[in-house]
C-alpha cells in the first residue's frame, strides 16, 4: 500500500465533525439557490448569464429541501446566488431547513430591506452561523453597511453569528479598498475581507504593486495569499463538502463545477447525491472555495477557527 493510499485509509477512520455553534456538523454544502440579482455589477462572474431574473419555483426549491433532508446528521447550509434575498419564500425556506437539524449561513449584496433582513434573522434565532454581506462599490458605500449592520448586531451579540464584509478588489478599486473602506469597517469593529477578482475562472492578472495591496488587505479572504493551490493534497471536498448550483447538481467544489473531471459531479436533486466515503487528492491548480480551507478539509491546512479541528492533524504535512 502506497503512501497515498495508507493517508486515505488514516484519515476515513477520523472524519471531521467540527462544532458550530455548540453541534457537531457533518459537512458544509454551498448552495447556489438562484441566479436571481437586482444588481448588475461590471465584474461579475455570473453577468453573462442569458436570463438574471429567474428563481426556483416553489416545486423545485421543496425537492431541494427533501434533497438536503437526506443528508447524513447536522450540515450546514450556505445559501448564496445571484441574491438570496430575491429567493421568494426565503423564510420559509429556511425555517423548512433548521427543522431539518441544520444550520445556516448566507453570502448577500445586503441590498434586502430592513424588514426582509429581521424576517430571516427571526427565523434563524440561534441557528445562523455566518452572515457574509458583499459590498459592491458600484451600488453601496460602506457608510450604509455599517449603518445597516444595526440590523444584525443584536443577533451577533445574542446568538454567536460571525458577520463580515467582502468586497472583489478590482484594480479601480484597490487603492480606496486600502484607505478608505477597510480602516472604516476597522474602525466599526466590523471584520472586512477582499476577493480578488476573477477572469474565467482564475484570478486576474494583477501588477506586482496591486498583489502588494491584496496581501496587505489580507489576501483572498483573509487567507494570507492570493490563489491558493493545494493540487495532489487529500481533501474532503466531495464527502463532507458540496456545492449545489442553481440547476440541481452538486459537484465537490466551485473549481469541478466549471472545470469538470474526476470525481467533480456528485449527483443532482433529481436522483439523489452520492457522497465520497473519504478525503480524495485535489486535481486543480486554483482553490478558491473558502469553506474547505477555513475549516481544515485540506491536508496541511490548519483550520482557521480552533473550534474546527483539521481531520489530517495526525498526518505529517507533504
Amino acid at each position: 500500500m502506497g503512501e497515498l493510499e495508507l493517508a486515505l485509509a488514516r484519515t476515513r477512520a477520523h472524519p471531521p465533525e467540527p462544532v458550530v455553534l455548540g453541534r457537531k456538523i457533518h459537512g458544509v454544502v454551498s448552495w447556489n439557490m438562484n441566479d436571481t440579482c437586482n444588481y448588475r455589477c461590471s465584474y461579475c462572474t455570473q453577468r453573462f448569464l442569458p436570463d438574471r431574473s429567474g428563481h426556483l419555483t416553489a416545486t423545485e426549491v421543496d425537492a431541494h429541501v427533501a434533497a438536503f433532508r437526506t443528508l447524513p446528521g447536522s450540515w450546514e447550509i450556505k445559501l448564496s446566488g445571484g441574491e438570496p434575498f430575491q429567493q421568494p419564500g426565503l423564510v420559509d425556506i429556511v425555517t423548512a431547513l433548521v427543522e431539518a437539524g441544520h444550520i445556516l449561513s448566507v453570502q448577500t449584496n445586503f441590498s434586502a430591506s430592513e424588514r426582509r433582513l429581521t424576517s430571516f434573522l427571526e427565523a434563524t434565532r440561534g441557528h445562523l452561523h455566518v452572515f457574509a454581506a458583499s459590498l459592491h462599490l458600484e451600488y453601496a458605500t460602506a457608510a450604509d453597511f455599517i449603518a445597516k449592520y444595526s440590523i444584525v448586531r443584536p443577533f451577533v451579540e445574542a446568538h454567536g453569528v460571525s458577520f463580515c464584509v467582502t468586497s472583489v478588489a478590482t484594480p479601480a478599486r484597490l487603492s480606496q479598498l486600502r484607505d478608505e473602506i477597510a480602516p472604516a469597517f476597522a474602525a466599526a469593529g466590523v471584520r472586512f475581507k477582499v476577493q480578488p477578482e476573477k477572469v474565467h475562472g482564475a484570478m486576474r492578472a494583477y501588477s506586482a504593486e496591486e498583489r502588494v495591496t491584496l496581501l496587505a488587505l489580507g489576501g483572498h479572504n483573509g487567507l494570507g495569499t492570493l490563489a491558493p493551490n493545494f493540487q495532489g493534497r487529500l481533501c474532503w471536498a466531495g464527502s463532507r463538502y458540496l456545492v449545489v448550483k442553481s440547476s440541481g447538481r452538486a459537484y465537490r467544489c466551485y473549481p469541478a463545477a466549471r472545470i469538470g473531471g474526476r470525481h467533480a459531479d456528485h449527483g443532482a436533486i433529481a436522483t439523489g447525491f452520492s457522497l465520497a466515503d473519504g478525503p480524495r487528492a485535489c486535481p486543480y491548480t486554483h482553490c478558491h472555495c473558502t469553506v474547505p480551507i477555513e475549516r481544515g478539509m485540506i491536508q496541511g491546512v490548519s483550520a482557521i477557527d480552533p473550534e474546527r479541528a483539521s481531520p489530517f492533524a495526525h498526518l505529517e504535512e507533504t
